[in-house]
């Protein structure tokens, strides 16, 4: 099944909540929220939500493609998953 277009959001926005920022309200984590820059992620939690996007989405996220360019923002990540599930 095709997640819908916000689909991809929003299991990101409920993974990150659940494993990153536990109690935080919802409405505090904006998709374009900055997750490494703004100190959400380290580099270890980073290589977590890699493993989760893959897992999630059947994708494969190449080492290059894991930095803060792609791994930044909400946006950022639901962008490379549509660009790679629609190869």
């Amino acid at each position: 099944m095709t997640p819908t277009p916000d689909a991809i959001e929003y299991e990101l926005r409920r993974y990150l909540l659940a494993e990153f920022l536990p109690g935080e309200s919802p409405a505090n984590l904006r998709d374009d929220t900055p997750l490494r820059t703004g100190g959400i992620l380290d580099s270890v939690a980073t290589l977590k939500v890699v493993s989760f996007v893959e897992q999630s989405f059947g994708i494969e996220v190449e080492a290059h493609e894991a930095g803060v360019e792609h791994f930044d923002r909400i946006v950022d990540i639901a962008a490379l998953v549509r660009r790679k599930r629609g190869r």
